[in-house]
């Protein structure tokens, strides 16, 4: 089986978002790729506008509507980034669906660690909590592909929410993100690889990769990781379609041969 990690660099114009992702799921899926993964903020990158989407999108919307249309269109399951759905207290959720290759959509996962911290860059500091609020669920999804445990970005930092996917029985991991420069290229590749091995699982993260404006720049390097570790395929930055074989039978032999999860004692 094959698997798509997808890059961009996403902007605040919605359209032209779109547009991009589009071409990239199609490039996806005539390289052979059964699934396919779309960066956090795929559909507009550091916008107000967030609010508003989140709004229209309540009762379903034109993203999710463009997302299934996708993923049945070029028939593949289909990681849909993030796109904002409201919260209860005003502010709104970072949520990632999951469709099937006909389009369905298989589940929905709330991002549950907000990201904020200084990183020392020209934003300087991030306050995802002042318009985000934290999803409360660990989300494994049966996509007929093989069982996919969902993450966003700043989860990465968190071994015990992936380690509870484990316990859910996940084959997969997924990883939308919007990494920043200065901490992408100092911890995405060793939290990533650190996540396949300790829970034996494939790994495909899909980032936002390059200048978005003068204060936002994000460190790309989307990439699939086999279970042993692997870096299958890698992204620099710009906009990329990584794709990679998966290949399950190894990875079920490799839980044989090291059953780490029956090891466990704490």
């Amino acid at each position: 089986m094959k698997v798509a990690a997808l890059q961009m660099v996403s902007t605040k114009q919605l359209k032209t978002n779109l547009q991009r992702a589009e071409v990239l799921v199609a490039k996806a899926a005539k390289n052979g790729a059964q699934l396919a993964v779309l960066p956090e903020n795929f559909a507009m990158f550091g916008s107000k506008e967030v609010f508003d989407l989140a709004a229209a999108e309540n009762a379903g919307g034109e993203l999710q509507a463009f997302l299934a249309g996708l993923a049945a269109q070029y028939k593949i399951v289909l990681v849909g980034g993030t796109i904002p759905l409201p919260a209860e207290d005003g502010r709104v959720y970072a949520a990632s669906f999951v469709y099937g290759a006909d389009g369905v959509c298989l589940g929905r996962y709330r991002k549950i660690h907000l990201f904020d911290a200084d990183v020392g860059d020209a934003q300087g500091s991030y306050r995802e909590s002042d318009s985000y609020a934290p999803g409360d669920e660990v989300v494994v999804i049966d996509s007929g592909l093989g069982r996919i445990g969902v993450g966003i970005c700043y989860d990465l930092r968190f071994p015990e929410l992936f380690r509870r996917m484990l316990e859910l029985e996940a084959d997969i991991i997924v990883l939308p993100s919007a990494f920043t420069r200065n901490t992408g290229w100092a911890h995405w590749l060793p939290l990533l690889r650190a996540r396949a091995i300790e829970n034996q699982c494939l790994v495909v993260a899909a980032n936002q990769g390059g200048v978005h404006d003068a204060k936002r720049q994000t460190s790309g390097g989307s990439v699939v990781i086999d279970s042993w570790g692997r870096v299958l395929a890698e992204a620099g930055l710009g906009e990329a379609c990584v794709v990679a074989n998966y290949d399950q039978e190894e990875q079920r032999a490799l839980r044989l041969r090291m059953p780490v999860a029956q090891h466990r004692r704490l």
